[in-house]
């Protein structure tokens, strides 16, 4: 199964994406009249005497990318509404010219892949960030983008495209799971990787081996996919923080609602595209989390509001239980201290919600087919 028909079959199945999906589209709205510059690195809710209401604060380039590439996965119509009379390509072009001004190496791979993807057009400038970020420690998410980007761009980013996907092999777990940096950082905390650092891998891998046609590197998506699924919470929670060096789970909140709904299905669908594996079980359990989680009774989906909330944390005091599982399982992989869930339980949900995990929704069950105005 392709990951397009994967895609459809999913979503004719279920309501909840189509209505995620107008969501998504009604709360990336709200940037309309803004450079790409001034995305919001997030929409915070506050409570007011005329109820609840969305405030942006700060401002993320990768959130812009992301929101492009997210519009680039819907008809034309839609994007120009959304975007101020903007087309995705438009707004990825956009953003390329500011990444050549910013020369972040995260924001300038993610502008690179959405002008390449949507817009057709990529800067070869933005090439120098990377070969510099590549050099020496790099976070494995921002060298997964580069590698994605760079197969986006194809022909004359081969060499750009090979040394990324050197550098994820050279610190890739033995069970297949990715560390946050390469190379692994120092200290308590070098051995966790969180579940964005398996799944833009997993997307990056899948691609380059639609161009490569090599074998090894579907198998790197095909194992590290594998690990994520097989630890795959019993309500469809994917899990947060994992022990690079046997692929355990170090700690599992808090579970954020861009992993269910966005990152997760868009990397499964890519695989399959890839003649992957088929993980569409794991995709619907995560998506149904979203309206069935035990950890707490308020809902996830604003559609009033245009938002999907963030996440579902523990009732702790400074992310203690992240530092605990870091510490422990630095001592032993798998070791836990029993009853944490009693001391720290989970519950309480973050009201916020972030450009990118819109944009990341859109991606995943968007037609794919906005190109062409369809």
């Amino acid at each position: 199964m392709t990951e397009s028909t994967l895609r459809a079959a999913l979503r004719g199945g279920q309501p909840l994406i189509d209505d995620l999906v107008s969501i998504a589209v009604r709360g990336l709205s709200q940037i309309a009249s803004q450079p790409v510059t001034e995305v919001p690195q997030t929409y915070r809710g506050v409570a007011t005497a005329d109820g609840p209401r969305l405030e942006a604060q700060g401002a993320n380039l990768r959130y812009a990318a992301m929101a492009a590439l997210g519009f680039g996965r819907v008809p034309e119509g839609v994007q120009r509404g959304a975007l101020g009379g903007r087309t995705a390509a438009d707004f990825a072009l956009q953003c390329q010219r500011a990444a050549i001004e910013q020369s972040e190496p995260g924001a300038a791979a993610l502008s690179l892949w959405a002008a390449a993807e949507v817009a057709g057009a990529a800067d070869n400038r933005l090439f120098a960030p990377f070969a510099a970020a590549l050099e020496g420690p790099v976070d494995t998410v921002v060298a997964s983008w580069i590698l994605t980007a760079a197969v986006a761009v194809g022909v004359g980013a081969e060499d750009l495209r090979d040394r990324a996907a050197q550098r994820l092999l050279e610190h890739r777990g033995t069970a297949g799971v990715f560390p946050h940096t390469l190379p692994p950082a120092r200290g308590v905390r070098g051995h966790v990787g969180c579940f964005a650092d398996q799944v833009y891998p997993i997307q990056a891998f899948a691609r380059l081996h639609g161009v490569t046609g090599q074998p090894e590197h579907l198998a790197v998506a095909n194992a590290t996919a594998q690990r994520i699924v097989d630890l795959q919470g019993e309500q469809g929670q994917w899990w947060w923080h994992y022990d690079h060096r046997d692929g355990s789970v170090v700690e599992g909140f808090p579970v954020y609602s861009v992993h269910q709904h966005g990152m997760a299905p868009m990397a499964l669908f890519d695989l399959a595209e890839a003649g992957g594996q088929d993980h569409t079980d794991a995709v619907r359990r995560g998506l149904g989390w979203l309206t069935s989680h035990p950890e707490c009774v308020e809902p996830l989906v604003a559609p009033e509001l245009g938002v999907v909330w963030r996440k579902v944390g523990r009732r702790e005091i400074a992310k203690a239980s992240r530092i605990v599982g870091a510490v422990t399982t630095s001592i032993k992989p798998g070791l836990h201290i029993p009853g944490l869930d009693r001391l720290m339980p989970p519950g309480p949900v973050d009201y916020e919600c972030r450009p990118y995990e819109l944009g990341w929704l859109l991606y995943a069950w968007g037609s794919g087919s906005a190109a062409t105005g369809a």
